[in-house]
């Protein structure tokens, strides 16, 4: 039978998240203080009164994706207490572990029970009562039946996927932790991983509850009797196990969850403690050394009411990238703005570590199965991604198809682009034949030498490596050979990049140079341990615009 259960709602403040963290990234923050789990208690005790319990279940992580349905079946098997072959027969159990949950019937009354072997000896603890020995039951009149509780999780949203564990205890014990409902699904997990894959908690209200309590609670049944009379002789499948027979499938419903409301810029810029250590938003990735790319979609969003806060986010993103030297910022636009309004967000920024795009892109809801406006920076991340893996660092994100775009909100023509281009705006364009494409490859400096943004990324690239290749320098003897062994390290890597074509000149003198000597360095710097090695590269720029010259014979020509 289906039983949906109904009650009230819990509600937790959470803060800022961090989304995702990977050598390319985009970090998401969280959504705000008025983030919720979504939460059902399900109050048992006024529907079964010899029970007398609370159960809770609560969505382990906050926000509308918590309000899931979590069916919770009871299957009961075949009867497993026989005699053993001693004279005079004694009563015995098969196919029951330790904390597995039973229903032992006798004088004509059925109850739920845990099952508790301690040195080689049975004993059953009801849900309520005193414990039962094995030695008190009659094979010849009594009945030992297993039951195995299964739990279906279905996530919302249209293409959700069900999670279903099956065979299920509710036991405390160590050795049951795999498959026992209340530590799969307990407050503290140990295993990360496992946490992070378990998107429910389930709480019981007393901790004097037992399991067989609880897991009667769980099921609704107080008329165990009718339940395992209602099953009559299970049959036997082909391994000669007795096949499991539904007894009970109750729903609960969890309702509340919230994703919140726009978060503020603090939530961004993330805090910092020791006592608990926690970290959370930006710097939360300060640990990580991996990280290239840098984004927070939908931080740009209202700017009519929100134009303070987007600023101030802008800029945290951007002081974030400068301090950790190897990043650069993927800025979005605001939403819904023309072109003076992108340019005056543009006029407020100033930055070689940062990149800002228009306008944002719309595609297709799956869910909705209507027109989305998103913010362009998710899409510019995964393009970044996708010209670093193919091409390499050096190539200029740009000409490149958004993919998934069904159209913009803007469309932008040559004259508004040769506007915006100069300003340092990038601009997603679509082309007839070509499709959606990004068309612009400028970061939002003041500063002619660093305006390509593929130059601005290359350097942080070339940067990064030669400071990762050269940590065994680090309290060598600071004198010829190592500036030497130096010099060969960094003139054999900028040597590859040059063969591979990312280095300007025709030889390798016209790419680079690299200089490690007295001439780079004073005696104060060797007197205090720095080493200096000075290098020039010749990047090769974008072919940002492409001059064709046309000329036409005259018909006199001679």
């Amino acid at each position: 039978m289906n039983d949906e259960v109904t009650a009230g709602t819990a509600n937790t403040a959470l803060g800022a998240l961090v989304a995702a963290i990977a050598p390319v990234i985009t970090a998401t923050t969280g959504m705000g203080t008025a983030i919720t789990n979504a939460a059902r208690r399900v109050t048992i005790e006024r529907r079964l009164a010899d029970v007398n319990a609370q159960a809770n279940w609560l969505a382990r992580f906050p926000g509308a994706a918590g309000d899931m349905a979590i069916a919770v079946n009871g299957r009961l098997g075949a009867n497993v207490l026989t005699f053993d072959s001693s004279t005079p027969p004694l009563p015995i159990v098969r196919q029951v572990r330790n904390g597995d949950l039973v229903v032992i019937q006798r004088s004509g009354t059925a109850l739920i029970h845990s099952a508790i072997r301690s040195n080689n000896t049975w004993t059953f603890r009801p849900s309520t009562g005193s414990d039962l020995p094995l030695s008190s039951l009659n094979p010849s009149s009594d009945r030992l039946i297993p039951l195995a509780i299964s739990v279906e999780i279905q996530m919302p949203g249209k293409f959700a996927q069900p999670q279903t564990l099956e065979n299920l205890t509710l036991s405390g014990l160590p050795n049951r932790s795999r498959d026992s409902l209340s530590q799969l699904f307990a407050i503290e997990i140990s295993n990360r991983l496992q946490a992070m894959e378990t998107p429910v908690i389930l709480q019981s209200a007393d901790e004097t509850v037992g399991d067989a309590q609880l897991a009667a609670s769980l099921l609704g049944v107080t008329d165990w009797g009718q339940q395992v009379n209602a099953q009559g002789n299970p049959l036997i499948d082909a391994q000669g196990m007795p096949r499991l027979n539904l007894l009970q499938s109750v729903t609960y419903r969890l309702t509340g969850g919230s994703d919140g409301g726009q978060p503020e810029p603090i939530r961004y810029e993330g805090i910092e403690q020791d006592d608990p250590p926690v970290k959370s938003g930006l710097r939360a990735l300060e640990d990580l050394e991996e990280i290239a790319i840098v984004a927070a979609p939908g931080y740009s969003y209202n700017w009519g009411t929100r134009r303070t806060d987007i600023l101030a986010i802008s800029q945290n993103l951007i002081v974030h990238c400068e301090r950790m030297r190897y990043r650069v910022a993927v800025l979005d636009s605001p939403d819904n703005v023309s072109l003076s309004g992108v340019r005056e967000y543009r006029s407020l920024l100033d930055t070689t570590r940062a990149a800002v795009y228009y306008p944002w892109v719309t595609v297709n809801d799956p869910i909705s199965e209507q027109n989305l406006n998103l913010p362009p920076s998710g899409f510019m991340a995964g393009i970044y991604a996708r010209s670093d893996t193919e091409i390499g660092v050096h190539k200029a994100p740009a000409n490149e198809v958004v993919r998934n775009a069904i159209a913009l909100e803007i469309l932008i023509n040559k004259a508004q682009q040769d506007i915006l281009n100069p300003l340092g705006i990038n601009c997603l364009r679509f082309f007839e034949g070509r499709g959606i494409r990004v068309w612009g490859a400028r970061t939002v400096s003041s500063d002619p030498e660093w305006k390509y943004l593929n130059i601005r990324r290359y350097f942080a690239y070339l940067e990064a490596s030669i400071d990762r290749a050269t940590q065994w320098a680090v309290f060598e003897p600071n004198g010829e050979r190592l500036w030497a062994n130096v010099r060969r390290t960094v003139e054999s890597f900028l040597e590859t990049e040059w063969r591979s074509g990312r280095l300007a000149g025709t030889k390798v003198e016209e790419a680079f140079f690299v200089r490690c000597d007295r001439s780079t360095m004073t005696q104060n710097d060797l007197d205090n341990g720095r080493m200096i090695c000075l290098i020039g590269v010749s990047p090769l720029y974008p072919a940002e615009f492409v001059i064709f010259r046309i000329g036409q014979w005259t018909g006199d020509r001679r």
